[in-house]
Parts: structure tokens; C-alpha cells; sequence
């Protein structure tokens, strides 16, 4: 991992006066003294000739893999995501992205967004963008 040093990451998630979250994300993150900012398109479950995995574990399975490579081309890895949205094509997939998510991120818990929208191809069942920090 390639972190800068004097980067920070303080959470932010109050329970006052607002809906709890939940154990797989939090509200916000701070992120002091950041050197970069890395904003990635939305990644799909695509293989590396574009052909998109037969299934959801399949696709979230890719959707990782290649958010890592992505990453890795910056010189990041999943520790340096720090902000992440899921466009879903059906609401019943949600709870596989989010396990596949705590699963990625080994735990770590960032802010996050899960929308249900159509995807550009019927095959493309789940979409994820990050903003990684470093």
C-alpha cells in the first residue's frame, strides 16, 4: 500500500439527531493532508476482452479485481478508497455487493451509496465508482 504518511482519515458518524449506520459503512470520512485524489469511472464485471461474468458473484468478483489494477496503476490499493457508490441493476443484489464490499475492503467501512438504476447494457448487473485518497 502506498499511503502518504502524513495523511489522515477521521471518521465521522454521529448518532445524535440522525439514523444509525450500519456496520458496513459510515456517514463520512475525513481525509486531511492528502497528497492525491484518485477518481474512478464506474468499474463493471467485465473480463479483460469485455465480456461480463455469467453471474453477480461472478461480476462483483471482477468489479474487484479490476478496481485493483486500477488502483495499482496509481500506485493505490483498496486501503485508499475512501469513498465508494454501487449502481445496481436490481434492488435484490444489494446485499451481495455490500458483502462483497466489506469483503474488498477487509472490513474497513467508508461512506457509501447503493442505487438502483438500469445499466447501458442488460448485462452489466452491478457498477462501482470509488474515490481513493493517498
Amino acid at each position: 500500500m502506498t499511503m502518504n504518511p502524513q495523511m489522515e482519515i477521521v471518521t465521522h458518524d454521529p448518532t445524535d439527531g440522525i439514523y444509525a449506520s450500519t456496520s458496513d459503512y459510515v456517514h463520512a470520512v475525513e481525509v486531511r493532508n492528502v497528497q492525491r485524489l484518485l477518481f474512478v469511472s464506474g468499474t463493471m464485471g467485465l473480463d479483460s476482452t469485455g465480456a461480463a461474468g455469467a453471474t453477480l458473484d461472478e461480476q462483483l468478483d471482477l468489479i474487484w479485481a479490476n478496481l485493483r489494477v486500477i488502483l495499482a496503476a496509481a500506485s493505490m490499493t483498496v486501503d485508499n478508497i475512501v469513498r465508494l457508490t454501487s449502481y445496481l441493476r436490481d434492488a435484490s443484489y444489494a446485499e451481495a455487493n455490500a458483502a462483497a464490499r466489506v469483503k474488498a475492503l477487509v472490513g474497513r467501512t467508508v461512506p457509501t451509496t447503493a442505487i438502483v438504476a438500469q445499466t447501458i447494457v442488460s448485462d452489466w448487473l452491478v457498477e462501482i465508482e470509488v474515490v481513493a485518497a493517498g
